[in-house]
């Protein structure tokens, strides 16, 4: 399928929905329904100075814009692709004489090209800023104190001389009210639709939130707890030498299997690990809806989540289950401080306490008792106890299979690092498996040029060659690895930290 066209959409009305995206010809698993460019995007205020203000890619050494000093790029072609969108900016921030949150640096960026290029800046978009829902109605008092305080500050760094603020300021004859109110309630308007559409924009690895962008097109389509479709970021190509090979930053939106023609498109908002009750509650607090989805209605897989462990067809009391789950719960808090303190031995003194007294108890899909292996696994590799990851590891990854959607891009994420840790712990059979897996789902969520998809080609090439050599000879396979190992040919896992934990959201909010 195309990715550079919309011929494969269509906008419907969604009954309880509004309005949402169907598909206009039968997909299939991995096809690229669409892409898009942003209409804008920023890098979050904490990650400034590590994250490529053009690319959305970690570097190690960046360089730094000679103007404003803020804005960072890889190297002089990123800050030459970047530029367009920087230029007003780098001007505004000189004369400001501070760095604007990131809130109010998107809406700016977006104001300035809609200022430029008017309010459709594609032929292939399918709604304005305009037609986007802004919730102001449904937001909490506390909520719009906030955006008022980010709307007062971006009055004082918005140029005086820029063009839209002039027209809110003119049409006000309309109302019977001042020029200054009638744009103040303007910007809210704008400023309360960009925060409440905004995309969480990841690295190159798809590990970590790095940033936040508005994609109008995706904003139309609907959420499912158990979707058809997932997004991802392709990070595009700056580095071919002639430029006429350069690609934009956008996202794309990939089927997860068969969908029929006429069927609408789905994307998961918020992660399905979560209970129904849990997920409702995101939903409606962050997203403003009720979810009505098959999986909220019939509480599905809830069992699982939060169940016991049953060993012969005997289950533990609900009372003894209740127990193990609040203790998890408790040791969780606890893990995450000494997680955020790198306190690494304490994490591992933590979880291990937490897994011997509640893993007898709870069922092996426990959402706790995953997050523990999941942390353990990470946090042991980290330390070099190699075999002790890959048990913790697998443990995830079975846990995550009973609960996912057998193409959901986190089960893929998890199976690689199971295949990684097992590839350190020497045991090759099962860590090719897993690095197999993980190809197998990255390839629908992430397609074959992704990089992260490419790591794992490379990987799955690798495990397949150790894996022959193992079989005709375990003894050469072993003394080839010691030495294999030393020159680290895979890449350990960074270290662990929550302030990297993975993309939670789909949609960016406010902490």
């Amino acid at each position: 399928l195309s990715a550079a066209t919309m011929e494969n959409v269509a906008i419907f009305d969604s009954p309880g929905k509004g309005r949402g995206l169907k598909t206009t010809k039968e997909l299939w698993a991995g096809d690229v329904i669409f892409s898009e460019a942003s209409l804008a995007a920023v890098v979050f205020d904490s990650l400034a100075e590590r994250i490529c203000h053009s690319c959305f890619r970690r570097q190690d050494k960046l360089q730094r814009c000679g103007q404003c000093k803020f804005a960072h790029y890889c190297d002089r072609t990123c800050q030459r692709a970047g530029w367009a969108e920087h230029k007003q900016e780098c001007g505004a921030i000189k004369a400001y004489g501070k760095i604007p949150n990131e809130n109010i640096r998107l809406v700016a960026r977006i104001m300035w090209r809609l200022d430029k290029e008017g309010s459709i800046v594609s032929d292939m978009q399918l709604t304005t800023l305009e037609e986007l829902e802004d919730h102001i109605a449904d937001m909490q008092d506390e909520e719009m104190q906030e955006f008022k305080v980010d709307i007062h500050n971006f009055l004082d760094y918005w140029p005086r001389n820029m063009v839209r603020l002039n027209i809110y300021t003119h049409l006000y004859g309309l109302l019977s009210i001042s020029p200054q109110l009638y744009a103040y309630a303007q910007l809210c308007h704008s400023f309360t639709q960009i925060m409440c559409n905004g995309f969480t924009v990841s690295d190159q690895r798809g590990l970590q939130a790095v940033g936040v962008g508005l994609f109008p097109n995706l904003c139309l389509v609907n959420h499912d707890c158990w979707p058809n479709c997932t997004v991802i970021l392709n990070h595009g190509n700056q580095s071919a030498v002639n430029t006429m090979f350069h690609s934009q930053r956008r996202i794309e939106l990939r089927s997860l299997g068969k969908i029929e023609e006429g069927q609408e498109l789905t994307i998961a908002y918020v992660d399905y690990l979560n209970k129904s009750e849990e997920r409702q509650r995101l939903l409606k607090t962050q997203y403003f809806f009720d979810c009505t989805c098959e999986h909220c209605k019939n509480h599905t897989k809830d069992d699982l989540k939060l169940g016991g462990k049953e060993v012969d067809g005997v289950k533990p009391s609900e009372e003894q289950v209740k127990e193990a789950t609040d203790y998890c719960f408790e040791m969780l808090e606890k893990m995450d401080k000494s997680r955020l303190n790198g306190d690494y031995h304490e994490v591992v003194k933590i979880c291990e306490g937490c897994i011997e007294k509640t893993e007898p108890v709870l069922a092996d899909t426990h959402i706790y008792l995953l997050r523990m292996w999941s942390t353990l696994s990470e946090v042991k590799a980290y330390l070099q106890f190699f075999e002790d990851a890959s048990d913790y590891a697998r443990k995830m990854v079975e846990g995550y299979t009973k609960l996912y959607h057998p193409n959901n891009a986190a089960l893929g994420m998890a199976a690689m690092r199971a295949g990684v840790n097992h590839w350190q712990a020497g045991q090759i059979e099962i860590g090719h498996g897993m690095v197999c897996k993980a190809y197998a789902i990255l390839m629908v969520t992430h397609g074959p040029t992704h990089p992260i998809t490419k790591d794992l080609e490379a990987m799955r090439m690798q495990t397949e060659m150790e894996l022959r050599m193992f079989k005709q000879n375990e003894y050469v396979y072993h003394s080839m690895r010691e030495a294999a190992l030393k020159n680290k040919p895979m890449s350990m896992m960074h270290e662990p930290s929550s302030m990297e934990e993975g993309i939670k959201n789909l949609f960016h909010r406010r902490k």
